[in-house]
């Protein structure tokens, strides 16, 4: 198969302080000619990282850039290394190409029409490749003028997901390649920022330690702190479909997750 896409792989607003908002998973479109090789099921995304942008609408008022995926991870996964490579060796995973859901259900209707390399290929090209020289720039941009940089990798998904852990998530999973990533002192400011806030949980480096845009572009030695922030969906949405936004819900959790950017740039700017 052959992949086109009309749609612009970002979205990109430049802000005026070192920190950059990563959403690579609220992307929802898939261009006509993919989706209807996807079951019925796999055409509602329910694996989207929904209404992220409406969450984090204080992110102007930060003064923060922020890059928005606009293709589903259908398409392509944006935070997967773009040979594919299991982020998480031994554990169940998706690719850079998802050919199942999360619930373990196929993707695509036929088995046999799940993309080939050369389809991969056009899609990382098309989607992956400029989302990347996007973020890298910005970063480069933030750090020349700064002299320090923040990258906050913005998430989110289901609560119960069996595939990938058991129980229930914590509210707040904060990522940073177990250290790697981001200054200690700031992963654990932001992991008190989290445990303190009232009727959630939070939780540094479990399930979630960050995938490849907080390991690949986290560099705390030369002043680039990134971390992941993986909340569950049911602190601010409702997780099944129709996947609404529950503002009364949102309004809980969002103060906490804007002061943990708030102490990320205090962090980056001193």
């Amino acid at each position: 198969m052959t992949f086109q896409t009309t749609e612009p792989p970002f979205r990109f607003r430049q802000g005026t302080r070192p920190l950059l908002i990563s959403m690579p998973h609220v992307g929802t479109h898939v261009p006509p000619e993919l989706a209807v090789r996807f079951t019925d099921e796999g055409q509602r995304v329910p694996d989207t990282d929904w209404h992220l942008e409406r969450l984090y609408d204080f992110a102007d008022e930060l003064g923060a850039s922020v890059l928005v995926a606009t293709h589903s991870r259908f398409v392509i996964d944006l935070n997967r290394p773009p040979d594919g490579a299991s982020l998480y060796p031994g554990q169940s995973v998706t690719g850079l190409c998802p050919v199942d859901l999360f619930d373990d259900q196929p993707l695509y209707r036929d088995p046999t029409d799940v993309p080939g390399e050369a389809e991969i290929a056009q899609r990382r090209d098309a989607i992956w490749q400029p989302y990347h020289a996007q973020l890298a720039q910005e970063l480069a941009r933030l750090q020349a003028a700064h002299g320090a940089a923040a990258l906050w990798d913005a998430h989110s998904i289901r609560s119960v997901v069996p595939r990938f852990f058991e129980g229930t998530l914590p509210d707040l999973n904060l990522g940073t390649a177990n250290g790697a990533s981001c200054s200690p002192v700031l992963a654990e400011l932001l992991l008190s920022i989290g445990k303190q806030a009232t009727g959630y949980t939070a939780v540094l480096n479990g399930r979630f330690k960050g995938g490849h845009i907080t390991r690949q572009y986290g560099n705390p030695t030369q002043g680039v702190h990134a971390v992941q922030l993986e909340m569950t969906q049911s602190s601010y949405m409702q997780e099944s479909w129709p996947f609404d936004y529950l503002p009364a819900v949102a309004e809980g959790v969002q103060p906490h997750v804007r002061r943990m950017l708030e102490a990320v740039l205090a962090f980056v700017e001193t």
